[in-house]
């Protein structure tokens, strides 16, 4: 039996109310917010059975609306990145907000993670709702889309339908910070990260695709889990101060793949993730010194792991890559992931 538990809203200065609510399963809880899609909070019990938050937040709605970190946020309309904000499709060129390194990232200075979403309640979780509308952030079309979150179990699933009127490419991606010692612990280094596909994306010096790699035996083969200590201050890691790589998972489609698994040791506390989604990024939290969390408190560099299923970064100017993101009129699109939650 799921329990909810509303909370008092927050008023928006901007115009509005942002909705709170705690959901809980007995095992797992979390809190979703109307900004955004965002989980401001998720907690999971660690080997002793004591339950705590793993995701970092926000204390008010003013604090959300200033970070840039995306917390806890739904990233989109495209989730990463657009190379020079530039896209096109039957001969006409459409110009994006550019807002990182002279490239798109997660849909603009007002994506996803800054709307206000409408949201109802599930008998195992909520339905969020959001419509944005053509030319938004310089997106083509009207964009219809549903967002779940269902606990099940040890599960949280995340299941996103979205539908345009015009040619897009779409890519929405649950943009959470896990620390899985616990939202106070200050540091991921003790982490460990296990990931079963060793198929890379190169990247250049802001964060786009050239070409794929195939990383066994380098330093960022994690077949065999390693700690985020281990690598994330080596030098080829160097020119993004840490881990912010894609990796391709060979799957596509309505099928669920396992991707990997992140430990904590202390609590005990694992994550398996489970997408359907072409890549996953791996973001260690390397710039996020500076924002506001939670409590008051200021969050550091490699504070927090992300875990991003996505598709493919720059996938609507990248043909080659074998990238299609593009949802026509009468499509849909589909993105499911499942978080399973353990303790050892």
């Amino acid at each position: 039996m799921v329990r909810f538990r509303p909370l008092a809203p927050w008023t928006d200065p901007r115009g509005g109310q942002v909705e709170r609510v705690i959901i809980d399963n007995g095992i797992i809880a979390m809190e979703v917010i109307s900004l955004g899609g965002i989980i401001r909070s998720l907690w999971t019990p660690d080997r002793k059975q004591e339950r705590a938050n793993i995701v970092l937040g926000c204390d008010s709605l003013e604090d959300y609306l200033e970070q840039q970190a995306h917390l806890g946020a739904i990233a989109g309309r495209y989730a990463n990145r657009v190379a020079k904000g530039k896209m096109g499709i039957d001969g006409k060129e459409y110009h994006l907000d550019i807002n990182q390194a002279g490239n798109c990232l997660h849909g603009g200075s007002k994506g996803f993670n800054q709307k206000h979403w409408h949201m109802g309640q599930l008998s195992d979780g909520v339905r969020l709702n959001l419509v944005s509308p053509d030319g938004d952030m310089g997106f083509p079309g009207q964009c219809n889309v549903q967002l779940d979150y269902r606990l099940v179990g040890n599960n949280l699933y995340m299941e996103i339908f979205a539908a345009v009127d015009k040619a897009c490419p779409i890519s929405l991606t649950q943009h959470s910070y896990f620390n899985l010692e616990g939202s106070q612990s200050t540091s991921n280094g003790n982490h460990q990260l296990q990931i079963d596909s060793t198929q890379l994306l190169k990247l250049d010096e802001t964060g786009i695709p050239t070409d794929t790699t195939d990383a066994k035996g380098s330093l960022l083969d994690l077949r065999q889990a390693k700690r985020f200590a281990d690598f994330q201050h080596q030098p080829p890691l160097a020119c993004t101060s840490g881990i912010d790589n894609c990796y391709l998972t060979g799957t596509s489609g309505a099928e669920l793949a396992r991707f990997g698994r992140l430990y904590a040791p202390e609590s005990g506390r694992s994550m398996t993730l489970y997408t359907n989604q072409p890549s996953v990024q791996i973001y260690g939290a390397n710039f996020l010194q500076g924002t506001k969390g939670k409590g008051g408190q200021v969050l550091k560099q490699h504070q927090a792991v992300c875990i991003e299923p996505q598709q493919l970064p720059d996938g609507a100017n990248q043909p080659t890559l074998a990238a299609d993101p593009w949802i026509a009129p009468g499509d849909v699109y589909h993105h499911i992931s499942r978080y399973q939650f353990e303790a050892f």
